[in-house]
């Protein structure tokens, strides 16, 4: 599986209008806990069915981005964070070490 980075706000809309699931994980390059968060997920991102597209946000070279998402998605703001998206909706928010790709993978599936 392959990243798609978030670099501008168009991006959010389109994953808005999407129909299915897309995945954005929002990280914080300065934040030890999110790099560690980011790599766990990677290890286990095979569990999350292939054709969902994951999107990844730097908040810190795009505050203006996690701001727009968090208003689109209605969610508080946090880092690192994890969104489902399903059609528009924001289903799955999770953060810090509640971010696991086994339950995205079975919110997917359920």
């Amino acid at each position: 599986m392959q990243w798609i980075n978030i670099n501008n706000l168009e991006q959010v809309d389109t994953i808005k209008n999407a129909s299915g699931y897309s995945v954005i994980f929002k990280h914080s390059t300065r934040c030890s806990i999110s790099l560690m968060t980011k790599r766990n997920f990677e290890l286990d991102w095979e569990v999350i069915p292939e054709n969902t597209p994951l999107y990844f946000l730097d908040l810190i070279s795009h505050r203006d981005i996690s701001a727009y998402i968090a208003e689109t998605f209605q969610v508080h703001h946090e880092s690192p964070q994890v969104l489902l998206i399903k059609d528009g909706e924001c289903i799955l928010d999770s953060s810090h070490s509640d971010i696991s790709a086994e339950e995205i993978a079975e919110s997917i599936s359920a």
